[in-house]
C-alpha cells in the first residue's frame, strides 16, 4: 500500500458506511441493532503509543489503571523521563518486566531520532508499519491500533485483535484466522470502518460504551 496519511480524516463517514452495507449484510444488522460506530480516534505521539503498549494481552481497564499508576508517578509522560525509572520503580507502578522493557526501548529509538512520530502521517502506510515495528515490543498489533486510531488510516484489519475475530466468528460462522482473512477481503478498501463496526457489535451488546 502506497498511499500516505498527510490528508487524515474521519474513518467514520456516511460514504464510505454507505459504501460497507452494501458490501456486507451484517454491517447492516449491526447498524439496525445499535446504529453506526463512533469514530474513535487519539491523539499522535509518544504518550498513545506507550497506552497502546500497555493494552497488549491485558484488559483496557487493566491498562488504563497501570497508566494512570505511572502517569501520576512521572512529573511528564516523556522518553526522558522513562528512561530514569529504576526497575524498582517500574514495579512500584504496576509496570511488567516485559512492557518495561518495550517502553525504555520506544523511549531510546525517539530520543536516538531513529523515529520521529511526528512525521508518520506523511509517510506511506508501509513505511510506518515498518518503523514502527522495527522497535521492541510493537508488532502488527499495536501498529494496527495506532494506524486506526492515531492516523485514521481507513484499510486496516487487526487480525490479531480476540473481540474482533470473535466478533466475525460470531456473525459470520467462519473459525481460521485465515478464512476469516479471506472473507474480510470484501470489505477493502473500509476494512477500518468495519473493524470499527464489530467493536461497536462487541462492546454494544456487553453494554461497554468505549474502545479507549
Amino acid at each position: 500500500m502506497n498511499s500516505t496519511l498527510e490528508e487524515i480524516s474521519p474513518i467514520v463517514n456516511q460514504h464510505d458506511i454507505n459504501q460497507l452495507l452494501n458490501a456486507d449484510e451484517i454491517f447492516v444488522t449491526i447498524q439496525n441493532l445499535y446504529g453506526s460506530p463512533p469514530n474513535w480516534s487519539r491523539p499522535q505521539g509518544f504518550i498513545t503509543l506507550s497506552k497502546i503498549i500497555l493494552e497488549q494481552q491485558v484488559s483496557l481497564q487493566s491498562a488504563n489503571a497501570h497508566f494512570n499508576k505511572i502517569n501520576d508517578y512521572l512529573p511528564a509522560f516523556t522518553p526522558e523521563e522513562i528512561l530514569k525509572l529504576s526497575d524498582a520503580e517500574m514495579r512500584e507502578c504496576q509496570i511488567s518486566k516485559q512492557k518495561s522493557t518495550y517502553l525504555r526501548a520506544l523511549s531510546v529509538t525517539i530520543l536516538d531520532g531513529k523515529i520521529d512520530l511526528s512525521v508518520l502521517p506523511a509517510l506511506p502506510i508501509a513505511l510506518v508499519r515498518e518503523q514502527l515495528k522495527s522497535i521492541k515490543g510493537i508488532g502488527d498489533w499495536t501498529t494496527d491500533i495506532y494506524l486506526m486510531f492515531c492516523l485514521q488510516a481507513k484499510d486496516i484489519f487487526p487480525v490479531g485483535d480476540v473481540a474482533v475475530i470473535n466478533t466475525i466468528r460470531e456473525l459470520t460462522g467462519t473459525v481460521t484466522k485465515q478464512e476469516i482473512i479471506e472473507y474480510a477481503e470484501k470489505w477493502k478498501p473500509y476494512r477500518s470502518l468495519a473493524t470499527y463496526f464489530l467493536w461497536h457489535y462487541y462492546l454494544s451488546k456487553r453494554k461497554r460504551n468505549s474502545i479507549l
